[in-house]
């Protein structure tokens, strides 16, 4: 056995699926327990590898995690206690005998795949919901060797850099390559560029970097300075989402509460109203949503025909609701992707370095002492950076 210290989460045995609060603006408050204490993980196996945490990524399935919600990982992974953590870059210390991908002193970042099908595509999450993978909130972990990609040699980028890409950009890597497959083989030769918008974080911004590449214009939308700054530094079209007050959609409300109604409606009739005057008419082509329920509704409304409504994951509500002759009749694609495949990493690490496709970091990142403050900040919705960055051990 391997001893190390972490920041564990233990089972909440009086969650339920629905544990925590609404903080009523898209985020979850409560209490955040974790616990830095002696954690334990058996020795290395024959194709993995005995690592060492060096700059993490707080991801949003860590504050899924951390805030319960929606699920409780210890009691859907049957175990008392997990270590969470899944974007960043770590240290090879202890190649196992069968590994030959890394090797010992190789600054890797992590590739996620918990576990993965026949064709490669995964099926549980490294450091979330997958069974005895202990996450990078621990000084030492181990990983299969196809669970880490190694940096480039000489990189012209920084540890921070590829820590902060690691899960977010290699989502967006893959789900872009569907969705912008999908929507030329809908248009084939066209006289006009497709308008690709997003509403999300990180990896909407990665992938609309990408669609910016490929020609397209782009825009994305959000509701803090700091982070309408940072997408225009991108050159990236900001929309300012509090411009549309009442933008996020409860059907509960829309049916009960009539000047909700109004209000929204109010809001939905200016967004369309935008989207017609920037697309000439046309609407969206590629609407990339990872956020969910709140703004499903419109962005349906503000696709194209053809269009694809495009995603990876969620932020607010899993369940949605379509009318599928109006879908069908539209020509809509409804894209849904989870991480990537080991290649398509490998593709997305060759073409970052080729062509600078990396996220911006800010320089402050979170000490190892502040693990649970960082948790309780990104849960509640206090922070605005994109790619909230922790260290665990030295370069």
């Amino acid at each position: 056995m391997i001893n190390t210290e972490a920041w564990v989460l233990h089972e909440n045995r009086n969650s339920s699926n629905e544990n925590g609060s609404h903080n009523g603006n898209g985020s979850h408050a409560g209490k955040i327990d974790l616990r830095l204490e002696t954690f334990s993980l058996p020795d290395v196996k024959e194709y993995e590898v005995l690592a060492e945490p060096v700059v993490g990524c707080w991801e949003g399935n860590m504050s899924h995690a951390v805030t319960r919600r929606p699920v409780d990982i210890c009691k859907l992974r049957r175990e008392n206690s997990v270590v969470i953590g899944n974007a960043g870059v770590v240290r090879v210390l202890k190649p196992g005998p069968g590994v030959t991908l890394v090797k010992e002193g190789d600054l890797c970042l992590v590739f996620c795949n918990g576990s993965w099908d026949e064709f490669g595509y995964p099926k549980k999450i490294y450091g979330y919901d997958a069974e005895g993978t202990v996450g990078l909130l621990a000084k030492k972990t181990k990983l299969h060797e196809r669970q880490l990609i190694r940096i480039p040699q000489d990189s012209r980028y920084s540890l921070q850099q590829w820590a902060a890409f690691s899960l977010r950009y290699i989502t967006a890597w893959a789900n872009w390559k569907v969705a912008y497959g999908v929507w030329k083989l809908y248009a084939g030769e066209t006289s006009y560029s497709p308008s690709v918008w997003g509403w999300g974080g990180g990896v909407t911004l990665g992938e609309l970097l990408l669609a910016q590449a490929a020609g397209c214009s782009v825009y994305m939308m959000a509701s803090s300075q700091e982070r309408l700054s940072l997408i225009r530094q991108c050159g990236i079209q900001a929309v300012d989402r509090t411009a549309f007050p009442q933008l996020s959609f409860c059907p509960e409300r829309y049916r009960a509460e009539e000047e909700y109604k109004r209000q929204y409606q109010e809001s939905e009739n200016a967004f369309l109203n935008f989207v017609a005057q920037q697309t000439n008419c046309r609407g969206v082509s590629i609407f990339v949503d990872f956020i969910g329920r709140p703004v499903f509704r419109v962005s349906l409304k503000s696709l194209s025909r053809p269009g694809v409504i495009t995603t990876a994951g969620w932020k607010e509500g899993m369940d949605l609701a379509v009318v599928r002759a109006l879908e069908c009749m539209n020509w809509h694609t409804h894209v849904h992707t989870h991480y990537a495949r080991y290649a398509e990493g490998i593709e997305a690490v060759d073409y970052a370095e080729k062509h600078g496709w990396l996220p911006r970091v800010e320089d402050h990142m979170f000490g190892w002492e502040e693990i649970p403050t960082l948790a309780h900040e990104h849960s509640s919705g206090k922070l605005t950076s994109f790619f909230p960055l922790y260290k665990v051990n030295a370069a």
